[in-house]
């Protein structure tokens, strides 16, 4: 692929603005498909969600009562802008929509909700919404990782990281000149926002986070086809989004093989409805538990042990006080994982509080430990101890969690995985979500994306 020779900002706007179909290789391609349908299935889980329903309020409230755009949640038409909005904040409630564990970035709950608006506004094709995502994968995943581990411990780089993935995906498909897509950056990055501090009193900002980034990034892509300017170097400029959000930037990550490598291919899926940081964890214990065959009271204590990046995020919660925060909890997922064998949607509404979860919780601890902080967050090393009460002490590890690309989903599985997320928020029939795989799996056919839920 041929970039102008420039500045890291321009080479990644030109990426961005000049990807063509044809030139993502095959199983990227594909990949791309899996993300679409794992991200479908995501927005219908959060469609019962309350803060979800709130942000949708104020979006019908806001916004035009019909148009070209679907609200997946309620299968309401609206504008491009309110519909990425609604479908962004849905996406990222039921905790199960992927990751990037390099850039420690959820890409598909803002790059889908704004790509998918714009392509059903302006009538793309099917390899154009594909295309379009994989430019704002590609980017987003870069700026995550550009700004690295420091920003991640203040920043919720879904929101911040992910203002620019929605540009890039929403400006690609409106055709942005390379210029115009770096202004679409320049707006894009002045707007980034979303900090963890939510976490300390279950507050609703991660939807919200979200929800921003999809539509601000949307906002921004649409500014600069009007020809609105952005800052040029709004990512490592003197007072960008770098000097203010990080200690460890590194503009090599901006343009790091681009063309080459695939950030989208290294993509996780999730498998437990949690926070990825404790899903090392939970495997580990898994495996613990039916190697040896325990049972939770026969486990007096167990230690997970952790990057740093999981003690920043997960610390703080101590005594979860409703679903989404207990997601957020590494004790409660053990527990859940201990008593039930799985950390789901199902078993975190009906349990995450109840007295043997929360007596568990209180048995589980995280320390900091060296190898697994130095493989992160290029590798996720999941590492337990687990003291038994009759005295004995065992160890379990996994190198690569599942849903990591070395230990995936398959369609099938992905399949299963949408089909339960939407049963849960109530948001599809059975028959309707084998439709909508179908039409995922045949999307690089379509002449036209049209909606999703039929």
């Amino acid at each position: 692929m041929m970039v102008d020779h420039g500045h890291p900002s321009q080479l990644l706007a030109t990426f961005a603005a000049s990807l063509r179909y044809m030139q993502i290789p095959d199983a990227v391609r594909m990949r791309t498909e899996d993300l679409f349908l794992d991200w479908i299935g995501s927005a219908l889980a959060g469609a019962t969600s309350r803060p979800v329903q709130t942000i949708d309020r104020f979006a019908q409230t806001m916004g035009p009562a019909s148009g070209a755009c679907e609200v997946l949640i309620s299968r309401r038409t609206t504008t491009p802008m309110f519909a990425a909005m609604v479908n962004a904040a849905a996406s990222h409630v039921a905790e199960q929509d992927d990751v990037h564990n390099g850039s420690v970035f959820h890409p598909g709950a803002v790059v889908f909700p704004a790509a998918l608006a714009v392509a059903q506004s302006i009538g793309a094709s099917g390899q154009d919404l594909l295309t379009a995502a994989v430019a704002g994968y590609e980017v987003g995943i870069r700026v995550g990782e550009f700004l690295g581990r420091s920003h991640y411990r203040i920043f919720h780089t879904t929101g911040t990281a992910g203002t620019l993935a929605a540009a890039a995906a929403a400006g690609h498909l409106l055709k942005l000149t390379p210029e115009q897509m770096l202004h679409a950056f320049g707006s894009a990055g002045t707007q980034a926002a979303g900090l963890w501090e939510f976490l300390r009193d279950a507050a609703d900002s991660k939807q919200l986070h979200t929800a921003g980034a999809a539509a601000n990034g949307l906002m921004a892509a649409y500014l600069a086809q009007d020809g609105f300017t952005g800052a040029r170097r709004i990512l490592d400029g003197a007072q960008g989004m770098a000097a203010g959000m990080s200690s460890d930037a590194d503009p090599a990550k901006l343009t790091d093989r681009l063309g080459e490598r695939w950030a989208l291919a290294e993509t996780s899926f999730k498998f437990h409805a949690s926070c990825r940081h404790t899903h090392p964890a939970a495997d580990a214990l898994q495996q613990v538990i039916k190697s040896h065959g325990l049972k939770p009271d026969e486990i007096a204590r167990v230690v997970a042990h952790v990057h740093q990046g999981a003690i920043d995020v997960l610390g703080a919660v101590v005594d979860p006080q409703t679903v989404h925060q207990a997601k957020f909890s590494m004790g409660t997922v053990l527990g859940l994982i201990a008593h039930y064998d799985v950390a789901g949607l199902t078993e975190f509404d009906a349990s995450f509080n109840a007295a043997p979860i929360a007596a568990f919780r209180g048995k589980v601890g995280m320390a900091l430990d060296e190898e697994v902080d130095n493989a992160y967050p290029a590798r996720w090393i999941g590492k337990v101890t687990v003291e038994t009460t009759d005295g004995r002490c065992l160890t379990g590890r996994v190198d690569e969690p599942k849903g990591d690309p070395g230990n995936t989903l398959s369609r099938p599985e992905l399949e299963q995985k949408a089909l339960r997320l939407a049963l849960f928020g109530e948001a599809a029939s059975e028959a309707e979500m084998r439709a909508v795989s179908e039409r995922v799996w045949h999307l690089a056919g379509a002449a036209k994306v049209g909606n999703i839920l039929a």
